[in-house]
């Protein structure tokens, strides 16, 4: 059993674990591997609207998510999130509580529709789960990311409009 909640600053530590190793393999991110503490911090607390925990019930944080305007201003009702769970723990249903939460912070926080910028295409299992949730691909682009193993390779746009 998990619950998910805001993020406070007594998570630091736990967040950073779960979003360095991440970062660091360069697979799914587009961040350098090389980004530093602060600069992560920067990119997944401080720039978006809210940041999120997964905890089980003894408190250990299992992953995150961030959601925040895709746009600045007449773009902004679009809102954009990245997840990331720790890697001891994937395939037991975190990811799609955690996109099925934020689908509903969304609508709360006022956003119409969540769309993801750059989906790895080698990712497979992401693009299932956002397929499965609803999200289509709206757009390829060719050779977008720099994969660390398998070279350039495509990435998806991926969209869901959240309102009826």
């Amino acid at each position: 059993m998990f619950k998910i909640r805001t993020y406070e600053e007594k998570d630091l530590a736990a967040v950073w674990a779960i979003i360095e190793s991440v970062f660091r393999a360069g697979t799914s991110y587009a961040f350098s591997p090389k980004i530093t503490e602060t600069e992560a911090k920067k990119v997944w607390l401080e720039v978006p609207k809210a940041t999120y925990v997964c905890e089980n019930e003894a408190g250990n944080i299992l992953a995150t998510y961030y959601i925040k305007p895709n746009q600045p201003t007449l773009g902004a009702h679009v809102c954009n999130c990245g997840y990331i769970v720790s890697e001891h723990v994937r395939g037991q249903g975190i990811a799609s509580s955690m996109c099925q939460h934020s689908q509903q912070e969304a609508l709360g926080l006022g956003f119409k529709a969540m769309q993801y910028n750059l989906v790895v295409a080698s990712n497979e299992g992401a693009i299932r789960l956002w397929k499965k949730l609803g999200f289509s691909v709206i757009g390829v682009l060719p050779k977008a990311f720099q994969h660390p193993q398998l070279g350039f390779v495509d990435a998806m746009i991926m969209y869901k409009q959240l309102e009826k």
